[in-house]
């Protein structure tokens, strides 16, 4: 090689690698972020071995996992789905087939409680004929017929995944059919033979968060390279995403420029046959705004922010309907000060509503008078428990809502077209025998003076004797409402059915926080914890457990914590802030180095959340709690346990190595489990859950009950 290129090649070695070897030098884990190198996976390989000697060995584990997995693979659960043009759609998962399948059945069917299921799709077929590791994802249909399908599939569960054509009516993937590979994508049908799409085709298409910057118009035949871009935001932004809502033969067509996680710029044209009935225009709502749906041409949205909109101040928090042609705007509905809406979907001629009373599930019919007035009538259902709505919409006002509690199995409710009479078609099996837990909802007053409430379940003599082992859940961020649900989101084994089976039958006690970040109190509720605010949702979790501690529920040296994702930041919040108040923390796929957080995974979209740690006057108060940069030797921490997935490509799986690795150099005792595949999920399918749990559960009893507990449930 000539000198003078030698000479190149150790200045540009020096630039680039100058920078890397200083950050390396400030942060001597910074290798175990190259996921997939040889030697971070032998890190990964040598932490799981170690942490499952210890908790395999313990005799709660093998019972503990068989209960767990009878529980996430059970026939008996609810077959949750969603109604389109006469049929009930369900996506089913258990031992027979753990990658699921997609199945459906006629209303009638669905409603007699004993549905006639129709395979359309299995997925480990699929995935067994292909030689893919397929796990299942989103599908997005074509309304109101439903027969056109996109279906989306991932390797191994990450974010990124590829989406192909399916034709309902044939039960097949169509031959040439619409097909993105693999990538953060976004999508939406227009008609039978177009859609708009979002996603990587290549330098600048992509924005800094690793989502589309670009919206292409793809017709059936066109490659994709070759679609053109109808819209396109800003490198900054989070992304784009198309959004089409099928209005009385009208394509509502709208583009939606999310400038950060919650800020969104919408723009709007309407499509008849195809044909464009006039240009895109940007919509005035404020960026704050949630798109809903649209019900004869108005656009059914929900603030949360205040709006000065024609001489006239629309409140955070409120649903409005906005005229798309004149820009007239009508009161939808506005919640009380201790309510808080959490989904609202639009039907055939009217909307249905679920919102939170005093963290207390309710719902409601909304219907329009002619003169523009909207009137609200509640659904009759149970009370003192969650409701969610389970199928709204779809071209149609039938409604399935499902009710629960912590002690309370799912029930299915049908409610007709017209009606508010809840019919109950399905009851879930009891998971665990709740006739002696108590569950109750109690306040705590945070640092600043907040009441926060939180829900405890109990043995009711467990809970009059005191001193309990505890374990308390928190989330804390992103408008997300914890409620107390007995059996919701399978990945999280803090619900009532799987909690109250491995940890309450124990004689444990649960709790559920419900601090600020989330959305139990409505949009207010959630900004008082982003960015300089956040600590206030750590010091609302600390409050609880104080509160738990000082009325006697349990001892710092019985309670535990459990969080994950922004969750799993929580948890080392409270680990190096009050490390004396818990003697077990579970850390979930968690972020945890907030300096590197944007350029780790998905992390630069969460920016309007918690700041941007390259700016100085940001990087002054996340840095007060950033779990990583806050670790010390010397502090009463517990043994923590940690998990993670290879395959997440949302947080970043380095965050959660480089806080196993810190804790390590320090000195402390650390549990780690990293799951090969399952993306943000940690998991792939039922079995790799329930195996999970089942550690989560056995360090929890491990850390908690080491006196008293016995290998079976009471």
């Amino acid at each position: 090689m000539p000198m003078q290129r030698v000479a190149l090649t150790v200045l540009v070695a020096g630039i680039i690698l100058g920078p890397m070897q200083a950050a390396a030098d400030e942060d001597p884990y910074l290798w175990l972020e190259d996921v997939y190198s040889p030697r971070a996976l032998a890190w990964v390989k040598q932490q799981n071995e170690r942490s499952l000697d210890v908790l395999e060995a313990d005799p709660r584990f093998e019972p503990m996992h068989r209960e767990a997995l009878s529980i996430l693979t059970s026939e008996a659960r609810i077959p949750d789905g969603q109604i389109h043009n006469g049929a009930v759609y369900n996506f089913w998962q258990d031992k027979t087939h753990v990658r699921g399948l997609w199945r459906r059945a006629s209303v009638a069917s669905y409603r007699s409680g004993k549905p006639d299921w129709e395979t359309l799709l299995d997925y480990d077929a699929l995935a067994d004929e292909e030689g893919e590791n397929w796990v299942a994802g989103s599908v997005v249909c074509l309304e109101p017929g439903h027969r056109h399908c996109m279906i989306e599939v991932s390797h191994g569960g990450k974010d990124a995944s590829v989406w192909r054509e399916f034709d309902v009516a044939k039960k097949a993937f169509v031959k040439n059919g619409f097909y993105i590979p693999e990538a953060k994508s976004f999508l939406a049908w227009v008609d039978a033979d177009t859609l708009l799409v979002g996603t990587d085709r290549g330098q600048g298409t992509l924005t800094n968060s690793g989502y589309a910057r670009t919206l292409v118009r793809l017709t059936r035949g066109a490659r994709l390279e070759d679609a053109p871009v109808v819209f396109q935001g800003q490198v900054d932004d989070v992304g784009v995403i198309p959004s089409v809502v099928q209005d009385g033969g009208v394509a509502r067509v709208f583009l939606q420029r999310a400038v950060t996680f919650f800020e969104t710029q919408y723009s709007y044209r309407a499509e008849r046959a195809g044909k464009a009935d006039g240009d895109l225009v940007q919509l005035p709502w404020p960026l704050n705004t949630n798109l809903e749906g649209v019900l004869d041409g108005r656009a059914i949205v929900t603030l949360r922010q205040n709006w000065q909109y024609r001489d006239e101040e629309y409140a955070s928090g409120q649903v409005l309907a906005y005229d798309l042609v004149t820009g007239d705007v009508e009161h939808v509905f506005t919640p009380a000060a201790n309510q808080a809406l959490q989904d609202i979907d639009v039907g055939a001629t009217g909307l249905v509503l679920q919102y939170l009373d005093d963290v207390v599930g309710r719902a409601a019919r909304l219907s329009r008078d002619e003169d523009g007035t909207w009137r609200m009538t509640p659904v009759k259902l149970p009370d003192n428990g969650v409701v969610r709505i389970v199928s709204a919409g779809g071209g149609t006002d039938e409604v399935l809502l499902s009710f629960q509690s912590l002690t309370q199995p799912n029930s299915l409710y049908y409610v007709s077209g017209s009606g508010i009479a809840a019919e109950r078609i399905m009851q879930a099996p009891a998971f665990y025998d709740a006739s002696d837990v108590v569950v109750e909802q109690r306040f705590a007053t945070s640092k600043d003076g907040t009441r926060i409430p939180y829900f405890i379940a109990g043995k009711r003599d467990v809970l009059a004797r005191g001193n309990a082992p505890t374990v308390q859940y928190g989330y804390g961020g992103f408008l997300q409402a914890i409620v107390p649900v007995y059996y919701e989101d399978p990945a999280r084994p803090q619900q009532g059915g799987l909690a109250g089976k491995m940890w309450i039958s124990r004689g444990g006690v649960l709790v559920i926080s419900n601090i600020r970040g989330g959305s139990e109190y409505g949009p207010a509720w959630h900004q008082a914890a982003m960015r300089a605010r956040h600590q206030n949702a750590i010091d609302d979790f600390i409050a609880v457990s104080e509160a738990l501690i000082r009325s006697g529920v349990t001892n710092p040296g019985k309670l535990g914590a459990i969080g994950r994702s922004n969750g799993g930041l929580l948890m080392g919040a409270v680990l190096t802030q009050r490390p004396d108040l818990y003697a077990a923390i579970d850390c979930g796929v968690p972020l945890f180095d907030m300096k590197r957080y944007t350029k780790l995974g998905a992390g630069a979209s969460w920016i309007a959340e918690y700041g941007d740690p390259d700016v100085p006057a940001d990087w002054a108060f996340i840095s007060e709690y950033s779990p990583y940069q806050n670790l010390r030797a010397g502090q009463p921490y517990p043994e923590v346990f940690i998990y993670t997935s290879t395959a997440d490509d949302r947080v970043h799986p380095g965050h959660a190595r480089k806080a196993a690795a810190k804790l390590e150099a320090l000195g402390y005792p650390v549990l780690y489990y990293e799951n090969t595949e399952g993306g943000h999920g940690g998991t792939a399918n039922q079995d790799e859950l329930a195996f999970r749990t089942a550690l989560e559960y056995t360090y929890f009893a491990h850390e908690l009950m080491r006196h008293h507990e016995p290998a079976q449930p009471q």
